[in-house]
């Protein structure tokens, strides 16, 4: 699968301190935590995974017909809104 990074995602990658690499080892080994089928114009899904015991989350959109994966959006998750883990929201 080819990785291709939105603006949006690159600005908060840099202003996070998140690789590229960090991004890849998510994709590559993480757990998709939750799924939005309906997002358009191509499902995307909630990725977490961790890089030198940080937790990440990536969102990425999958367009199987062109086989690339499109970076959305990353951050580190806020456990005033995650559950410990970072895989479930806290209920509002």
């Amino acid at each position: 699968m080819h990785l291709i990074f939105s603006l949006h995602a690159i600005r908060r990658m840099f202003k996070r301190g998140i690789t590229v690499d960090d991004v890849r080892a998510v994709i590559e080994n993480g757990k998709t935590i939750e799924e939005y089928s309906d997002d358009t114009p191509y499902s995307s899904r909630l990725v977490l995974g961790w890089s030198a015991n940080r937790p990440i989350h990536v969102v990425v959109a999958d367009n199987m017909e062109e086989k690339e994966t499109i970076v959305v959006t990353v951050y580190k998750p806020d456990s005033l809104i995650w559950l410990p883990g970072f895989e479930r929201r806290r209920k509002p």
